[in-house]
């Protein structure tokens, strides 16, 4: 009995070590202090993504549009997106970190992580500062229900990711339900 619970424990205890130590590798550490963690930001120069060619969603026209200035760059919104304009054609873009709006997009969810509340819709993080909404980075360990439309498949040193907006997330279980955690930022300065 003793030889046969020693032969079931065994590799039950190294699957539990090899996936703790392995765990342990890829999550950055936070200081409880700070809300900026360490190793987020990934050259991207080590993404490689899964299909070359990218669907970009475009209309000709947007009815009810609101116009949006940002660092000289304007946005147009309407149902929920944020549109460029180029070769007369709106095409859906993610705003840039700094971008603030007024009033949250109507399909935002609220998201806490480490004490930290977070607005999300379509793929784009906002926190709430002086009576308006910034696009931000999110922390990474930040976990989301879904993904939005327009995600793209990575490959980071031979793992799979997801990626919107320059965000890299990978999918995780939490209580038996499919997620998504944030494990990195894309530097395309890099």
């Amino acid at each position: 009995m003793k030889s046969l619970f020693k032969k079931s424990m065994l590799p039950l205890v190294l699957v539990i070590a090899v996936s703790t130590s392995y765990s342990q590798t890829r999550r950055s550490t936070i200081n409880e202090n700070s809300r900026t963690s360490t190793s987020t930001r990934i050259s991207s120069s080590r993404v490689t993504y899964k299909k070359e060619k990218t669907k970009v969603e475009s209309v000709r026209t947007i009815p009810n549009r609101t116009v949006l200035k940002h660092n000289g760059q304007s946005y147009y919104y309407d149902n929920n997106k944020y549109y460029t304009l180029s070769r007369g054609r709106y095409i859906v873009i993610a705003p840039k970190v700094g971008f603030k709006i007024k009033v949250l997009p109507t399909n935002h969810k609220r998201i806490s992580h480490r004490g930290f509340n977070y607005y999300y819709a379509n793929g784009i993080f906002y926190v709430h500062l002086n009576n308006e909404y910034e696009v931000v980075d999110p922390e990474v360990g930040t976990i989301v229900s879904e993904l939005p439309s327009g995600y793209e498949k990575v490959v980071i040193d031979g793992l799979t990711y997801y990626e919107y907006a320059n965000i890299l997330y990978e999918k995780i279980q939490v209580n038996g339900t499919r997620a998504y955690e944030v494990v990195g930022i894309i530097d395309i300065a890099s």
